[in-house]
């Protein structure tokens, strides 16, 4: 029998962190009063067996046909991931939800009948709120030179109206450069059209760079306001128990989105300032030494976590 479509495609991914994942689906589904026709997509990056089979049984015992889970046998990362389940989305929008997250209001309704009546957006995300109820940052600016060397409050004095405060308070929609990917609401037609998440990138700015892609499409994304969830902030991630295994990821991917965005001379004017940056910086924290030495090769993405990732039974 062929899969009917529905409106939106719910894609979230697992990697060692059922608990959050089945926390993450219970409210989803006791949140979505008025949504429109939707389908759950769960893919499990490569979880050891014993997280896997958690998940799994929690997914059976609802019986929801609307559910899906699958399994990748390697860790493809964010990007990776999502993109497995992108090929079984049949969703005329893609809603990409981070696993430790949970929905604070019917922010799925809200970012559907804004994308319906909003013709130019591409992505929408929703307002982050942390474990204690306070509200965080839930946009950002474009990765670049500038950004990176200047700093971000800077790029917001002196270019207010295409880098808006990203701490002030809102109460209306608003274009930005980015919302941050543990809330993407995606027109699918838009997000398939650029290719969607660059799965070079194994963790980190690939918010960015699609957003970016998008722009240059004149394509715009939004940040609402009105639409709202709890973020615990990195629980997958954190469980790699490498720091600076994840700081040297973060300036990888950071780098490897600069050059393919910007160019060759915007990198390695941006190679060197780091470079100075962490050479001093190393003298007096010597746990920095080893990002030094990966600045100086030029951080390749070929030494990104994701070529250390094993294929699991």
């Amino acid at each position: 029998m062929e899969k009917q479509g529905c409106e939106v495609s719910i894609i979230i991914i697992n990697y060692n962190s059922s608990e959050y994942s089945i926390k993450c689906v219970d409210n989803l589904l006791g949140n979505i009063p008025n949504a429109p026709s939707f389908e759950l997509i769960l893919v499990d990056n490569a979880s050891k067996q014993e997280d896997y089979g958690i998940l799994e049984s929690y997914l059976a015992g609802l019986d929801d046909e609307r559910i899906q889970l699958y399994r990748s046998r390697i860790n493809t990362g964010f990007g990776g991931g999502n993109m497995h389940g992108v090929q079984y989305a049949q969703g005329k929008y893609y809603l990409f939800l981070n696993n430790d997250t949970l929905l604070l209001n019917d922010a799925v309704s809200i970012c559907h009948a804004f994308m319906e009546e909003t013709e130019d957006a591409a992505v929408c995300g929703a307002q982050i709120y942390n474990e204690k109820e306070e509200k965080q940052v839930s946009f950002d600016h474009f990765t670049s030179l500038g950004r990176e060397v200047f700093g971000k409050k800077a790029m917001e004095v002196l270019f207010p109206k295409s880098k808006p405060d990203r701490k002030k308070r809102r109460s209306e929609p608003i274009s930005v450069n980015y919302v941050n990917g543990s809330f993407m609401f995606f027109r699918a037609s838009d997000f398939n059209a650029v290719g969607g998440f660059d799965t070079n990138i194994f963790l980190y700015f690939e918010e960015s760079d699609i957003c970016y892609r998008l722009k240059k499409k004149g394509k715009n994304t939004y940040f609402l306001p009105s639409a709202s969830y709890l973020h615990y902030q990195g629980k997958s991630v954190d469980k790699t128990g490498v720091p600076m295994a994840v700081k040297i990821e973060l300036k990888t991917s950071m780098f490897y989105v600069i050059r393919k965005n910007y160019g060759y001379l915007h990198y390695q004017v941006l190679r060197l300032f780091f470079a100075l940056r962490y050479g001093l910086v190393s003298i007096l924290r010597p746990k920095y030494f080893q990002l030094f030495l990966r600045i100086l090769i030029g951080l390749p993405i070929g030494k990104s976590l994701k070529q250390k990732q094993l294929i699991q039974d």
